[in-house]
């Protein structure tokens, strides 16, 4: 079991000094051998200053990059072997992260905090993450709590390995949970509740929930693509055979609109396929 000092508590921010106030010395507290590393994300508040002033290490970028590219920084730059990420908004409380440590330990690659529906953001929020997570379960056939969370203990040497295929935007999460699936490590969960954030959240309802609305194929595309192309193509090769059957039975005549469909079927089967060899090249070198 790793001792506290090995054990990089990662938080990306940006513009998030009025709740880093809050929130760096109850972690210090709760952790004071950790090493805990805020990735500024080109912050233009007093997030710098303020990290300066509770003594913990601060990554800057020089312009605002993302999320999902803070957490990229954070994992190159953090010198322990487990990471814990955790928004740095407020919104995961420190004390939670002992019990995510506990579990874990328990011979676990990665521990996701699942968020209880009460402590979602907001309804749309809640609805989207629900049908994200049926998803993801019925495409892995293993159960998914919390897709989206960022509150996470997770290997380092093992999250890494796939850094290269996460985002630079929100979806990391979404990113690197069916990615540790598809290499068959082990993902546990454990419930939490979330905090109410202080300030604006950097998300956007439209801008960001299309950007999420095209998550749901990346993760059918990421673990495995055939899931998704099958059905496509014999969604396709019915409609052909049905309309076929029409167009013989009442004209006598195969139409070009048959002959369409069919080899639409064929082609978006074989996208599929290709598709999933070229996923499996992507995991190839997983342990």
């Amino acid at each position: 079991m790793a001792t506290p000092e090995q054990v990089s508590i990662v938080l990306p921010a940006k513009n998030e000094a009025v709740n880093l106030v809050r929130l760096l010395p109850e972690l210090r507290q709760n952790f004071p051998l950790a090493e805990i590393l805020v990735v500024d994300d080109g912050s233009t508040d007093d997030t710098v200053a303020v990290c300066k002033q509770h003594d913990v290490r601060v990554v800057s970028h020089r312009y605002s990059k993302g999320n999902g590219a803070s957490i990229k920084t954070g994992a190159r730059n953090a010198t322990h072997e487990i990471l814990v990420f955790m928004d740095g908004d407020g919104q995961h409380k420190p004390a939670d992260v002992h019990r995510l440590l506990e579990e874990y330990h328990k011979g676990h690659d990665m521990v996701v905090g699942a968020r209880s529906a009460a402590t979602q953001a907001s309804v749309s929020r809640l609805v989207a993450n629900t049908l994200y997570n049926r998803l993801a379960s019925l495409i892995t056939g293993q159960e998914i709590r919390d897709l989206t969370s960022g509150f996470r203990a997770v290997s380092r040497r093992k999250f890494l390995q796939f850094l290269y295929l996460l985002p630079n935007g929100f979806s990391y999460p979404t990113t690197i949970t069916m990615a540790f699936f598809r290499a068959g490590f082990s993902v546990a969960y454990m419930d939490i509740e979330a905090g109410k954030r202080e300030g604006k959240s950097h998300i956007s309802l439209v801008k960001d929930g299309i950007r999420f609305f095209l998550i749901i194929f990346k993760i059918g595309t990421l673990y495995s693509p055939l899931k998704i192309f099958l059905p496509i193509a014999v969604s396709f090769f019915v409609t052909g055979m049905g309309y076929y059957l029409y167009t013989l039975i009442n004209y006598h005549s195969f139409t070009n609109m048959s002959a369409v469909l069919f080899i639409s079927a064929i082609i978006v089967f074989l996208i599929g396929l290709v598709s999933e060899q070229v996923t499996t090249l992507l995991y190839k070198d997983s342990e």
